[in-house]
């Protein structure tokens, strides 16, 4: 299964499906962490967690295309 940031870097989501992702593994047995199920690195996943959505995007962003 393509994780979510394969999926969005491919240009197959939009950043605000990724709250269906969390929903997803909030209510999964899936013991990886939130990040592994997402397919974030470390650097992606402070980010998002220090400040927010928007600098977890810009991260992901420079990534389109690589």
């Amino acid at each position: 299964m393509e994780t979510f940031k394969e999926k969005y870097l491919a240009g197959l989501l939009a950043p605000e499906e990724i709250d269906d992702y969390v929903e997803e593994w909030n209510n999964s047995d899936d013991e990886r962490t939130l990040a592994c199920f997402l397919g974030l690195n470390a650097e992606e996943e402070d980010a998002w967690i220090s400040v927010g959505e928007d600098a977890l995007f810009e991260l992901l962003d420079r990534q389109k295309g690589v």
